[in-house]
């Protein structure tokens, strides 16, 4: 599936939508340039789970967890990390296979440790400021809900 966005409103709507509708055990990659919008996505998406808090890309602390959705989310920002050891040693793994979702900013940089089955949103920006072409597609699996969400 592939949107165009013309604001960064409509980023974080499309952000909202998929965290309307992730289930319990999904894991949300994306990956995109530097100033795509990848932590407003996030916003929206944490927005879609119903969390109310502050939602800030965790670039220096690599995890932020948030429990008060209907469903826990981890957000990653994996954009510091030099290699996936660091990222398993923060329990990656207890995360992935949880009953949360998880998201991870930059995920391309961690693409060896990644779970078998996961949603890939990638950002891109094109010629126009505001403007972002937003790819999803399910890798490894099929996910039921995000057929759903394409009507």
């Amino acid at each position: 599936m592939q949107i165009i966005t013309k604001s960064v409103e409509e980023t974080v709507e499309i952000g909202k939508r998929l965290g309307m509708n992730v289930t319990s055990g999904t894991t949300v990659c994306l990956t995109g340039d530097l100033g795509t919008g990848k932590t407003h996505f996030s916003k929206g998406f944490a927005d879609g789970l119903g969390i109310k808090g502050t939602i800030t890309s965790p670039t220096f602390t690599l995890i932020n967890e948030y429990y008060d959705g209907r469903l826990p989310l981890f957000h990653f920002d994996v954009y510091r990390v030099h290699d996936e050891e660091s990222v398993l040693d923060l329990g990656f793994e207890e995360y992935i296979y949880g009953n949360g979702v998880c998201l991870i900013e930059w995920a391309d940089l961690i693409e060896g440790i990644l779970p078998e089955e996961f949603i890939h949103v990638n950002i891109e920006k094109t010629d126009n400021e505001d403007e972002r072409v937003i790819t999803i597609k399910s890798v490894g699996g099929e996910f039921e809900w995000l057929k759903e969400m394409k009507n």
